[in-house]
């Protein structure tokens, strides 16, 4: 896909010194992980050439901008400089404070990994600044058109450093990670329950990093009984995650460490009406209790993200682990191996059923990463793919010139298939007749447009008794879908009697239909007019040359004679039916 027309290309020496310092941007910016939810890790750097003269990050939630931080350090050294900025900046507090520091500093060109993925403001600080004479580019939109090693990278630590903003965006749910400790033959612990310690201290500590982190951990009751932990952080920074507990029974001791909300907040989740007793005592200690009607990860993970929550991770045992897992709401895995053999027919695993009886049916993890962290190697991978949130478009920079309403990355996407779907009457196979005229003026009445365009392949032959029977046989098909398989049917077996433009007329007389369809009828004129500004896909996984593919793969005609029309309707510009 290519890039949109206002972005400026970089000339090929600028590459690399453009990838390091927003890799370093991303880099500072996940200092504040954990601590600037709900809002983006975000890392301003200023640099003339290799010299970086000002750097600045997000420390949390309400501190001053990274831009203006990186400004203050730059000093003079601003004008004139470029800033690289991991993630487009956001208008959070109705100030454009950081967009407006970049501009005042003199800054001349301004480099960004990603475009913000919030709808309200993506694209919203790169036009102010395009507007003020700047140069901006962008490198996930570079990277449409150009693979670039070095921007890959970049782009790929842009992606990492706000994982939880993207998978909440995309899903709304937390980034959700799981974690746990096995042994070298997969236990988490003795058959009698004893798992203190399977992992080194040096992998504890990574683990006290990972809470930190987090907005949110979460254990189930099991956990709670057995362990009885304190889920802090204990590595001196001073973010404490919420601490949760799911029990559907609340068959919970009286006296915990996670009642004590002196070392951390502390959430209990159950179902409703279960142990109100003891729900009350809890109260009493300053915990938190949230019933829900049903209990389930899904359920919790929607209800954290209403809370602001944008990252969270679950330390439970293995049967609400495979709960989670199966509900789709980890997105990550952290597994430390220890060297360590215990055996055990009984003893615990990390992961409890998730129902699989053959090897195919296994979750591969993907992007793996390995780290040997003293005796321990850690293995973690991601169980779904960081969201890209660039609109996947087919054939994007055509779509934007046959509509100059669509603007490429911030274009709302309409798909259309099946005809009980929302917009499902811009399909040809839409119940909506049509009266189009031969080329001798003689008016026919066509049940849809499929059955109109599926008759012109054989329109024009020689031989016009069997062409004209062809024709009636496809006019009189029972249903779109009839016609279709009739008309394929007879061009493979009479390939003869298609018309020998074919190929090339194709696309006129499917436009005819579709003019004459939406002057026709003035809720579907209406319908497609409401649609203004949206890219329309015809989103068929199999016709590739009419729909858009499985992932924007195709040449999607249908919808680009959609938004062709609509602009002639918007325009005014649009004759009536005709051949």
């Amino acid at each position: 896909m290519a890039v949109a027309s206002t972005m400026f290309s970089l000339s090929l020496p600028s590459f690399d010194n453009d990838a390091v310092h927003v890799r370093r941007a991303a880099e500072i910016a996940d200092a504040s992980a954990g601590m600037s939810s709900p809002h983006p890790n975000y890392g301003c750097v200023i640099a003339r050439g290799k010299e970086v003269v000002g750097e600045g990050y997000l420390y949390a939630e309400g501190t001053k901008c990274a831009e203006l931080q990186a400004v203050e350090m730059a000093r003079d050294k601003a004008r004139g400089a470029i800033a690289f900025l991991n993630l487009e900046p956001g208008d959070s507090y109705g100030n454009n404070k950081s967009v407006v520091s970049l501009i005042q500093a003199g800054i001349e060109r301004v480099v960004i990994g990603l475009r913000h993925p919030l709808q309200h403001l993506r694209g919203k600080a790169i036009n102010i600044l395009q507007s003020q004479g700047m140069q901006v580019n962008v490198i996930g939109d570079d990277l449409q058109m150009n693979s670039i090693q070095s921007y890959e990278e970049a782009l790929k630590s842009c992606l990492l450093v706000n994982a939880p903003l993207l998978y909440g965006t995309a899903f709304g749910v937390p980034y959700s990670v799981t974690k746990y400790a096995m042994t070298l033959d997969g236990k988490i612990a003795c058959t009698s329950g004893h798992s203190s310690w399977i992992s080194s201290k040096l992998s504890r500590n990574k683990v006290f990093d990972l809470r930190g982190r987090s907005d949110a951990v979460i254990v189930g009751g099991n956990t709670v009984r057995l362990d009885d932990p304190h889920l802090t952080a204990r590595h001196g920074g001073t973010h404490v995650p919420v601490r949760m507990v799911m029990s559907r029974t609340l068959s919970l001791p009286n006296e915990a460490n996670l009642w004590n909300v002196d070392d951390g907040y502390t959430i209990v989740l159950t179902q409703r009406g279960a142990r109100k007793n003891f729900q009350e005592l809890l109260r009493s200690k300053g915990v938190e209790v949230i019933e829900f009607d049903v209990l389930n990860p899904r359920e919790v993970m929607e209800y954290c993200y209403s809370r602001g929550y944008l990252s969270v991770l679950w330390e439970c045992g293995g049967e609400l682990a495979a709960s989670a897992i199966g509900a789709g709401v980890i997105h990550k895995v952290y597994a430390f191996v220890s060297p360590k053999i215990i055996g055990g027919k009984n003893a615990p695993s990390p992961v409890g059923e998730l129902g699989m009886v053959e090897m195919s049916q296994a979750l591969n993890l993907m992007d793996v990463s390995f780290e040997q962290i003293g005796r321990d190697m850690l293995i973690s991978g991601f169980l779904q793919p960081i969201p890209d949130m660039i609109p996947v478009i087919p054939f994007k920079n055509d779509t934007t010139s046959i509509d100059p309403m669509v603007t490429s990355y911030d274009a709302n996407i309409i798909f259309f298939y099946k005809t009980w779907d929302s917009y499902g009457v811009f399909s040809n196979f839409s119940p909506h007749s049509i009266h189009m005229p031969d080329k001798n003026g003689q008016d026919y009445e066509w049940s849809t447009v499929e059955h109109y365009y599926q008759s012109q392949k054989f329109i024009g032959q020689t031989d016009l008794t069997t062409v004209h029977d062809f024709v009636e046989q496809i006019k009189l098909a029972k249903s779109p879908e009839a016609a279709a398989r009739l008309a394929r049917m007879l061009q493979k077996k009479h390939s003869n009697l298609v018309r020998s433009d074919w190929e090339s007329v194709k696309i006129d007389i499917m436009y005819s239909a579709l003019k004459c369809k939406f002057s026709t009828y003035p809720h579907l004129k209406a319908l497609l007019l409401s649609t203004a500004g949206s890219v329309l896909v015809e989103a068929s996984p199999h016709d590739l040359f009419w729909g858009g593919g499985r992932d924007g793969e195709g040449l999607n005609y249908l919808g680009r004679l959609l938004m062709q029309l609509r602009a002639e309707l918007l325009s005014g510009d649009l004759s009536t039916c005709e051949t």
